[in-house]
């Protein structure tokens, strides 16, 4: 059964979206706000079609937590391209920091120009930070939230992975606060998988972390609460703890034979 509603879901989500990237290529003329509108739609779409042919549906969990004016900083946890669909829902007009490479897709790059997106590039770590500045400040000028997954790339339920030093720049350079969010959504949806799952995603916005900490200090408060969060939803719905490295003791040396 999860065969055939993956197969239903995929063939009419990859149709659907086709459809609307190339038909409604006109909308890169209308002004953001009007291409916007159409896109939260499209987004609709694409949720009615997982509850649908899937079975599967998403709940969202303190949303009180979002600061109610200004720009912010959203650090999200990915496990899936799931979470990506479901931004605009839950925060109204993100801008999501991506790499400069995703830009030059056709048409789906041209969609992501329109919609003021943080185009980052990759290629050298001094570049790619001085681009995610200098990208970001006109969205905080503008008051919408940014959004960031802290460690970078999707990382699977169950898996660790370090948190990358852009989401301290960012907290130091743009003085704003940060909000972690957690979920489950590669329970259901996993990275790079045909079959997706029925059930119900959790997706958890926690309390905000202040501006004006040190950075370290930061890393290490969003790291333990975005963590932890997670882990409770994940085991909640059957899945994996995540299993940390253990720092090795102050100290320690590893002998070698003279």
């Amino acid at each position: 059964m999860i065969l055939l509603r993956s197969l239903l879901f995929n063939v009419a989500f990859i149709l659907w979206t086709a459809f609307m990237c190339v038909g409604l290529l006109w909308m890169l003329l209308l002004p953001r706000d009007q291409m916007m509108a159409v896109v939260r739609w499209y987004l609709r779409t694409i949720a009615w079609m997982e509850r649908t042919f899937l079975g599967l549906h998403y709940e969202v969990r303190g949303r009180e937590n979002l600061p109610a004016k200004g720009s912010y900083i959203l650090a999200a946890k990915h496990q899936s391209a799931w979470e990506t669909m479901k931004l605009h829902a839950i925060l109204g007009d993100p801008a999501v920091i991506l790499k400069r490479e995703l830009t030059w897709i056709p048409t789906w790059g041209w969609y992501a120009k329109k919609s003021h997106m943080i185009a980052i590039d990759r290629g050298k770590r001094g570049k790619a930070i001085a681009s995610l500045i200098r990208n970001s400040k006109p969205v905080v000028a503008e008051g919408r939230p940014i959004v960031i997954f802290p460690q970078g790339t999707r990382v699977a339920p169950g898996t660790y992975r370090n948190y990358r030093v852009g989401v301290g720049v960012l907290y130091d350079e743009l003085k704003l606060p940060i909000v972690p969010m957690a979920l489950n959504a590669g329970l259901y949806w996993p990275r790079r998988s045909f079959l997706k799952k029925p059930g119900t995603i959790v997706v958890e916005i926690l309390p905000p972390i202040p501006p004006g900490l040190p950075r370290a200090e930061m890393m290490q408060e969003l790291e333990t609460r975005l963590e932890e969060a997670t882990d409770r939803l994940v085991t909640a719905a059957g899945g994996p703890p995540t299993v940390r490295p253990q720092p090795e003791p102050m100290g320690a040396m590893a002998s070698t034979p003279s």
